[in-house]
């Protein structure tokens, strides 16, 4: 029964979301670092065979751009997401404390004075 709960939970989401995680996944495991490394080294060998050819290179270089432009949304949306999901974390052992100071719970969106505020409190809190 959890198992099917969690699966559906992680369907709730939306489908772009569930496939940009499914990426950031793959693309972390060391299996796929040593791939591109050789894959990298495979390029560089065939170049050199050839005399670098302007067109592999230039074909080369725009996969490396479209490629690195679409790790950074997938790298952006999953720390977005897991920041969210620590946030409410935080958020709520905050709520559960009876000593915590509540408004630090809407600290996130409170304008950068407050935040300068909170930070020299807690500054002189760690001093003393």
């Amino acid at each position: 029964m959890t198992s099917h709960l969690s699966r559906r939970r992680r369907w709730s989401r939306h489908p772009a979301s569930w496939v940009l995680h499914a990426l950031d996944r793959t693309a972390s495991r060391p299996s796929v670092a040593a791939l591109v490394v050789a894959l990298d080294l495979l390029w560089v060998v065939f170049s050199a065979r050839f005399e670098f050819p302007p067109r592999l290179e230039s074909v080369f270089q725009t996969m490396v751009a479209a490629v690195t432009l679409a790790m950074v949304f997938v790298i952006q949306h999953t720390q977005s997401r897991q920041q969210v999901a620590t946030q409410r974390k935080l958020d709520e052992i905050l709520r559960a404390l009876p000593d915590a100071d509540q408004s630090l719970i809407t600290l996130e969106s409170a304008p950068d004075d407050k935040l300068d505020e909170v930070a020299r409190r807690h500054a002189s809190a760690r001093d003393s």
